[in-house]
């Protein structure tokens, strides 16, 4: 009888560290880091480096200018490079909801995207794809006017 608690014993103190080992759930810490991977992405237009928004662009990125979809890194890049050129930066974003998959390999990032007045513009829709090195890469990003949506 002692072996079989002292076996139940170790199962419950075992279980109860994995519990408290786990942390937040998966989900919450995805969202931590896609939103930190999205502010380190709109930080690159403050500091205006040029180099580092494009290393989140994903090789097969798609990205809307109007109504015309921009397909590659590579034109993608070419296409916002002159935002960049600039002394100041023309506008500014951060998220306000993200939301990822249950596989935990894609997520969902919005927010408001504000003018150098620090009025609300526009919104900003974009997919981020966790790539096998761990790295979140930007894969569609498609803004729209802004709205007075409710937040989440």
């Amino acid at each position: 009888m002692t072996k079989i608690c002292l076996a139940l014993t170790a199962c419950v103190f075992l279980l109860m560290g994995e519990a408290l080992a786990s942390g937040p759930p998966a989900q919450e810490a995805l969202a931590l880091q896609v939103a930190a991977t999205e502010r380190a992405f709109a930080n690159t237009m403050a500091q205006r480096d040029f180099e580092k928004f494009v290393s989140f662009l994903a090789e097969e990125t798609i990205f809307y200018s109007g109504d015309t979809p921009l397909r590659g890194r590579q034109t993608v890049a070419e296409a916002w490079k002159p935002y960049y050129e600039q002394a100041d930066a023309p506008f500014s974003w951060d998220p306000e909801n993200v939301q990822v998959l249950d596989s935990g390999t894609l997520a969902l990032s919005s927010g408001p995207v504000y003018d150098t007045q620090g009025k609300r513009v526009a919104t900003f829709n974009s997919v981020w794809r966790l790539e096998p090195g761990g790295q979140w890469k930007i894969v569609f990003d498609k803004g729209c006017g802004a709205c007075n949506c409710a937040t989440p």
